[in-house]
């Protein structure tokens, strides 16, 4: 699966764009001397762009949006529905998933979510599980819950 503009065509679909911040220390000033790295690099000065500014910005927010990994959470339960807590986050990604533990900084890479939820495991109270991120899920607490 690509993730350049080039080799696919765009989808004509509509996202929720968010302002773009483009890095302004490229190396094809007209200041600039070169660097290094355009030795390994071709020299893009006679292909024309794709198309004009706003465009280019929407189609770079289309390939994120289309290959955004998917979140998730591991929470900890206690006993059978009595409590749970978040212990780590995670993102899928085409080639495996990366997780973060919370309270010990462990950084993971794994084949699949699933393999994290042993470790988090502890003892035969607290079991795991992987909750799959769902921005609608969100809950709104009570003025009497906020304490």
């Amino acid at each position: 699966m690509s993730t350049r503009l080039r080799s696919e065509k765009p989808a004509d679909t509509q996202h929720d764009h968010r302002q773009t911040q483009k890095d302004t220390s490229s190396p094809h000033r007209p200041d600039s001397c070169g660097h290094p790295l355009d030795a390994l690099v071709p020299d893009p000065a006679g292909i024309p762009p794709l198309c004009d500014e706003p465009r280019f910005v929407e189609l770079l927010a289309g390939m994120v949006a289309d290959h955004a990994p998917l979140v998730f959470a591991i929470v900890q339960e206690y006993g059978e529905r009595v409590d749970g807590r978040i212990v780590a986050w995670g993102m899928l990604l085409e080639d495996g998933a990366e997780v973060i533990a919370l309270d010990r900084r462990a950084r993971m890479s794994l084949r699949t979510p699933e393999e994290a939820l042993p470790l988090f495991r502890f003892g035969s109270h607290i079991g795991s599980r992987l909750i799959w991120f769902d921005p609608a899920a969100g809950t709104v607490l009570d003025e009497d819950q906020h304490g």
